[in-house]
């Protein structure tokens, strides 16, 4: 018994190890994409061949979106945190916006099943804030952002399509290509 514990231990610790590379792209082990693939087959199944065909041309795009808004959100905690301290949210932030957003965490906290992550209340402003926050701490942001107006025009078009998406509609080809192209703007112009 001791020796399968002892066995056990070190299988646990080998994974543990092997997140950082498995996380950076490196393989290690099993096939992971071939296990999620499968994984994702068996889920769809009961749906017809056009749904799944649809979801699965969706999922890239939400992936992107996905990418894209989190790394808004994280841009703005980095540069404020930089610039005005750890109390960033209570100094940088229209009260209007922190208001709303802690009352969706506290919501969230109190009333929900989901245990995903709770923590940032910048997780729990609404997409469409983020802009203002930019704008509200313009000086944070000016050596990265060309305009004020570049900002708020890049993301409330985001934010147009990301609601389209979150909505389960599908989007044509040549939206997807606009969003890449946006996304494409934003990381070249923040530096992503």
């Amino acid at each position: 018994m001791a020796d399968l514990r002892q066995w056990l231990f070190r299988a646990m610790m080998f994974e543990a190890d092997c997140e950082p590379l498995r996380t950076a792209g490196i393989r290690i082990g099993a096939d992971q994409r071939e296990f999620e693939d499968s994984l994702m087959e068996e889920t769809l199944r009961p749906f017809s061949v056009a749904m799944r065909n649809d979801a699965l041309r969706m999922t890239r795009i939400y992936a992107l979106v996905f990418c894209f808004e989190n790394s808004v959100r994280q841009l703005i905690k980095d540069r404020l945190e930089e610039n005005s301290g750890l109390d960033w949210w209570e100094k940088c932030v229209p009260q209007k916006i922190r208001s709303q957003a802690e009352s969706r965490q506290k919501k969230d906290t109190e009333n929900s099943w989901l245990e995903g992550d709770k923590g940032s209340f910048l997780l729990y402003t609404e997409f469409g804030h983020l802009a203002d926050i930019v704008i509200a701490n313009w000086a944070s942001f000016s050596d990265l952002i060309p305009t004020q107006h570049w900002i708020k025009q890049r993301l409330e078009e985001m934010e147009q399509a990301r609601n389209f998406i979150a909505h389960n509609r599908r989007l044509l080809p040549g939206e997807f290509a606009r969003l890449e192209a946006y996304v494409g703007d934003w990381n070249r112009q923040v530096g992503v």
